[in-house]
Formats: structure tokens, sequence, C-alpha cells
């Protein structure tokens, strides 16, 4: 199983030497995940790309944790704002579900005289005001101009259209920090494949421990039994065909053949399922089934060891459903 993934080892592995465009990110991934035997996606993602102009330097950093639905937080400049609902659909369809962040940032290297603005009219309305209000408090007025500046929508940068260029750029990044994401996405996925492999497996094992505990547990219920059947037999008002219907259905619902059949049962379709690319609420649905099997285990043991070897097995169930919210 695969331990560690980043967009170099994928590049080495399946021959890649050119720069990867979006494209080509999104084939070399697939074929390196049929080829590692990869099949899940954790929520938790990472990913970060940089890319510089003579005009540009952009830097988009995306992430994500899990999350029931999908929560997409945008972080990018105001003049990217008309493609917000784009950006929005696209990587919001990517990312599926989770809570995540996408940050966009550009640094320009040339600016044009008349992108930066201040609003004289508000400056003057805010030096005034705190200019009297420091007079009336008799507080210091050497740093009052300086407060001005740092005051909002006083200093602004004028709106502008969006550069294409710009935005091919952006869109460049963005595409190539999100296949770094998605390879962080596979890594978690990898390891959540172990560890929840490994719980089931711990699972399956302890129903041949409670088996071997049952020729125990039978003899002490036996003797049990006998010894009140003989207080029985002694009572003048012993029913002996009724004894015998409730003996029958005691001794139905004593038995637990069907439950061990069935956890099994689900324990072997939980590790199947992990190879079969399955979302998290699928295998959500599995534990479910096999923590009621646990349960009516549990409740019908009637004896100390067994149900030891039950807790135990409640111990590794809710160990599944915590790792299991963190899958896609």
């Amino acid at each position: 199983m695969l331990t560690s993934v980043n967009i170099s080892d994928i590049k080495t592995s399946c021959g890649i030497k050119q720069p990867l465009d979006y494209a080509l990110c999104r084939t070399v991934l697939h074929t390196y995940i049929c080829t590692q035997h990869i099949m899940i996606r954790s929520m938790t993602g990472y990913g970060m790309a940089e890319k510089h102009t003579e005009n540009y330097s952009v830097k988009v950093e995306l992430r994500s944790l899990n999350g029931k639905y999908l929560d997409l937080n945008l972080r990018m400049p105001r003049y990217l704002m008309p493609k917000e609902i784009e950006i929005r659909n696209t990587y919001g369809k990517r990312i599926e579900r989770g809570s995540a962040t996408l940050s966009i940032n550009v640094v320009k290297h040339k600016v044009n005289e008349n992108d930066i603005q201040i609003n004289d009219a508000l400056a003057g309305q805010y030096y005034t005001k705190l200019k009297a209000l420091s007079e009336q408090l008799g507080a210091p007025q050497h740093d009052i101009f300086r407060i001005t500046t740092t005051m909002q929508d006083v200093i602004y940068q004028d709106d502008e259209q969006l550069d294409h260029d710009l935005y091919a750029l952006v869109t460049e990044t963005a595409n190539e920090a999100f296949a770094d994401y998605e390879a962080f996405r596979l890594k978690e996925g990898a390891g959540l494949h172990d560890v929840l492999t490994t719980y089931a497996h711990a699972i399956a094992a302890g129903i041949p421990r409670i088996e071997a505990l049952e020729p125990e547990r039978l003899d002490s219920t036996k003797a049990r039994l006998q010894k009140n059947l003989k207080q029985l037999v002694d009572d003048e008002s012993f029913d002996k065909n009724r004894f015998e219907q409730e003996l029958i259905y005691y001794l139905e619902k004593y038995d637990v053949n069907e439950e061990k059949v069935r956890l099994k049962a689900h324990c072997d379709h939980f590790i199947e399922a992990l190879s079969k690319n399955p979302k998290g609420k699928s295998l959500n649905f599995i534990a479910q089934e096999m923590g009621r099997e646990i349960n009516t285990l549990g409740s019908k043991a009637n004896h100390a060891g067994i149900q030891k070897e039950v807790v135990a097995m409640k111990e590794e169930l809710e160990k599944i459903k915590e790792q299991v919210l963190n899958l896609l």
C-alpha cells in the first residue's frame, strides 16, 4: 500500500518529465491511482501552487477538512469577483464534499498611477473627528494622520477590468494547486484504507475467540438450568408443557450463530468495499450493520468472557465510525 504521494513522485512513477498542465495532471493521477490501487480519498487535503510572470505573481492554496456537505469559502482579489461563480462551480464539483477554503493571491509587478486612489473628503472628516476627540480627551495628536490613513475606504484600489492573461494564469495555477491537493487526499485515503482494514479484521478476529468460549458458556448455562429445573419439578404447580415451550423459546433467543455469521459477512463486505472506491456514507451504513450484530451478541452473551470480547469489538467499531467521517 502506498504510504507517500506527491506530484514529484507521481511524475517519476509515470515517467513524466515535462511540466504538468491540468489535463495532463488528471491523466497522470488516474493512471497512478490505478497502478497503486488507491481507491478512496480523504476529505482532508492541502495543495499549493505558485506561478510568476513579468507582470504578475500568483499563489493559490486549497485546503479542506471533513464536513457533511460542501462548504467552499473563496478568498480572492476584488477584480476576480466577476469569475467567482465560475470558480466556485468548477472547484466545488471537483472537491465534492467537505469544508474547503480556496485562497487566490495576486501580486502585480507593474501598477498604474491611477490604480491607487485616496478619498480626500472622507480622510478629512476622519482627521477632523479624531482631532476633536483627542482635544476633548486630552490625548496626544501626533499620530492622528497615520491613524486616518488606515481607516476603511480612505485609501483604496480603483476597480479595474479583469486582465484575461491574469485570469489564464490564475486558472493554470489553481489547477496545479488542485492536482497537489488531490494527491494529498489520495495519500490520506491510502492511510485510511490500511487503518480501516486493520479495524475490520480486528472485529472479525473476535468471532473465533467468542466461539472458543461458547462451550464454557453452554456448560455454565446447563448447570444453572438443571439447578432451576430440580426446584421446578418439586413444585406442585409445575406445568411440564408450558416449561418445554418456554425452554425452546429461551434456547432460540440464546443462540448467537446467526449473529456471528452476519457479523463476519458484514466485516468481509466492509473490507471488500474499501477496494471498490466507496463513499464514506456507504461505509458508515455497513458499520451500522456491524454495530447492530455486535450489540445483539452482547445482549445474548450471558458470559463475562464473551462480554469482554464484545466490548473490544465495540471499541474497534467506534474507531471505524470516527475514521469513516474523514472519507469523501
